[in-house]
Parts: structure tokens; C-alpha cells; sequence
């Protein structure tokens, strides 16, 4: 393999790291040595298509990502299996905010589509979530809609 360390090298040795997890350990979980974890982590050599199934299972995150993400380029860590971050956007005067098109095209949000603004207040989880307006109904029923109707009414 050539000196420069591939993504999942870099991606391998972080996803330890941040679980705070052993050379051991990982290899026990994939019953292999220690010395062949050690040997991926620094780039030396790679697993097989199975063990980055199984690597990929254990720190849950996507296998495309694990072996793809490359967290120089993306100025971010590995995110887990079906959580995204999608960058920094200004919020406007006005409070608009351009959710950023790889945001758009993952969801597959499109122009005139509407989604609900959720907030959440506690100083310990303080953040704003979006959620497809449609997908919100079915999910609370018509419970929110009525409570929005009445809102109107008065």
C-alpha cells in the first residue's frame, strides 16, 4: 500500500478512539488478532469486504461510509448509520435559512414543499429539528392540525 493513509484507516482509528474502545476489544468482537485491527487502523493492510461489514455493523455507521468518508475533505467526523451532518448555514435577517442541496436531495425535499419547525428549549438538548409536514401528520394524527385550526379560529 502506498505511505498515505486511506479513509478507512483514519476512519477505523477514530471510531475506536471515540467509543474508548481497545485494539483488544475490537478484535475480540471480530475474532480476529490484535496485531490485524493495529495493521488497518495504520493502513498496512485492509479487511476483507466481511470484516468491514462486521466493523461497519459494530461502530453503526454505513459501510460506504466507513470505507468512503473522508474526514480531512469533509472537515467532520463519521456520523452514525442514518444521521447526517450537511454542513453550516446562515440564518437570514429574517430568520430563512437554504437547507444545503445534498440535504435536499437525500430527503428529497423539493420547491413548495412544507415542513414543520420543532424546537426544543432544555439547555442540555437546545436545537431545532425539520420534519416533512405530511410525514408529521401521520405520525401526531390529526392532533396537530386541529390545534393549529383552532389557533386560526381564535
Amino acid at each position: 500500500m502506498n505511505n498515505q493513509k486511506s479513509p478507512i484507516a483514519n476512519n477505523l482509528r477514530s471510531l475506536r478512539n471515540r467509543n474508548n474502545w481497545s485494539l483488544e476489544y475490537v478484535a475480540e468482537k471480530l475474532e480476529v488478532s490484535r496485531q490485524a485491527v493495529a495493521k488497518w487502523e495504520n493502513g498496512e493492510s485492509l479487511p476483507d469486504v466481511m470484516k468491514c461489514d462486521a466493523l461497519a455493523n459494530l461502530y453503526d455507521v454505513t459501510l460506504t461510509d466507513l470505507i468512503r468518508h473522508n474526514q480531512e475533505d469533509e472537515g467532520i467526523p463519521i456520523g452514525p448509520a442514518g444521521k447526517h451532518i450537511f454542513g453550516i448555514v446562515p440564518v437570514g435577517s429574517r430568520g430563512q435559512i437554504v437547507l444545503p442541496k445534498k440535504a435536499r436531495d437525500l430527503l428529497s425535499i423539493k420547491t413548495g414543499d412544507t415542513l414543520v419547525v420543532l424546537g426544543d428549549t432544555n439547555p442540555a438538548s437546545a436545537g431545532i429539528a425539520l420534519i416533512d409536514s405530511e410525514m408529521f401528520m401521520r405520525m401526531t394524527g390529526n392532533t396537530i392540525e386541529s390545534i393549529f385550526d383552532k389557533k386560526e379560529e381564535s
